[in-house]
């Protein structure tokens, strides 16, 4: 198994990450996320008006461990570099996310049209051992 295959295995049967981002000042922000794995990378799903995107776009180096829904870490920390995805790989992601997380996400994607936020799906790919 290659050194980002072991770092992987951690995530295999859990439901979320914590995705650390960075702020300009260097401060860390840890998010909890749904993700799916696939072809080597993390993916996952957030709204282009989020800070984690802000973040993102000014420094795509993040850390993800594995965590509970409250963003309580019960794994190791590893490196990674996030990017965002085109529209296209953006919608294979949605629906592979739709697949693992079922009711719950259907719930959740439902409620979040009701927002007045201007905000579009993005997906993100996460690249761990960077």
């Amino acid at each position: 198994m290659s050194a980002a295959g072991d770092m992987l295995s951690q995530f295999v049967r859990e439901k979320h990450i914590s995705l650390e981002t960075y702020r300009k000042t260097g401060e860390a922000v840890r998010t909890p996320v749904w993700f799916i794995e696939e072809n080597g990378e993390l993916l996952v799903r957030t709204d282009s008006s989020t800070g984690k995107i802000k973040r993102i776009r000014n420094n795509p180096r993040v850390r993800i461990a594995p965590c509970n829904a409250r963003g309580t870490v019960k794994g190791r920390w590893v490196d990674g570099e996030a990017r965002m995805i085109e529209s296209e790989s953006s919608e294979h992601v949605f629906s592979l996310l739709r697949k693992k997380y079922g009711v719950s996400y259907r719930i959740v994607r439902f409620v979040q049209r009701f927002s007045r936020s201007k905000a579009h799906p993005i997906g993100l790919a996460i690249r761990i051992g960077t």
